[in-house]
């Protein structure tokens, strides 16, 4: 799932105040995140009216990045929408696009910040898992990938600098080569670290349009 983190509220509140809006979340992702379900939806919506800002409606998009479903939700708001001078979209940058594709008239206002791809550890808590290099190489490492997990992408082992199998970068974090080399060995994989693993052909990332059947 896409993890985002809301934006400070006075940034959000420095392109609203003195406008109407309309509040858009997700039903997905943010939802998942606590930062663009129903629930924060509403308290923004709050938040935004008790300082100053009109809020002319809301939607919860399922998902927000889905063009056709988001243009179809819109259209069943459509007063609160045409009210609105400003559109604030509580979702992953994707879904503030695909808001902006389906209203191309109007002014839309991102709320949250887009962090990584991620997995549910507990409950409000997640951890970064893909950074969607174009090129998956989980295989290699029993599939911990080291360019999502290793603050510095190290490819081929581990820094020099992590200590008692705890990140240099960030000490909260066990080291991704640690943990790699004590599962490799749990899987009689160990030799395949011997392996060097060549540059990552960072123009795969480049693709714009994909389309699959």
């Amino acid at each position: 799932m896409i993890i985002t983190r809301q934006k400070s509220f006075d940034s959000i509140l420095s392109k609203t105040r003195g406008y109407k809006v309309f509040l858009i979340g997700c039903s997905e992702c943010a939802t998942l995140s606590n930062t663009g379900g129903e629930k924060e939806v509403l308290e923004m919506k709050k938040n935004l009216e008790e300082n100053g800002a009109e809020v002319t409606g809301y939607v919860i998009l399922e998902p927000a990045c889905h063009l056709l479903n988001a243009k179809r939700l819109l259209r069943l708001h459509r007063e609160g929408v045409d009210e609105a001078d400003r559109i604030l979209v509580l979702a992953c940058g994707n879904g503030v696009q695909t808001v902006s594709d389906a209203l191309p008239d109007k002014t839309v206002i991102p709320g949250l910040d887009t962090l990584f791809l991620g997995e549910i550890i507990h409950l409000g808590e997640f951890e970064k898992r893909c950074i969607q290099c174009g090129e998956c190489i989980l295989d290699e490492f029993n599939n911990l990938c080291p360019l999502a997990r290793c603050p510095k992408q190290m490819l081929n082992g581990p820094c020099g600098g992590s200590q008692d199998g705890r990140c240099e970068v960030n000490k909260d974090m066990e080291c991704v080569w640690a943990r790699t080399y004590r599962v490799m060995i749990e899987n009689n994989r160990v030799e395949d670290l011997k392996r060097i693993i060549p540059p990552k052909d960072w123009s795969r990332t480049l693709e714009y349009k994909v389309v699959t059947r």
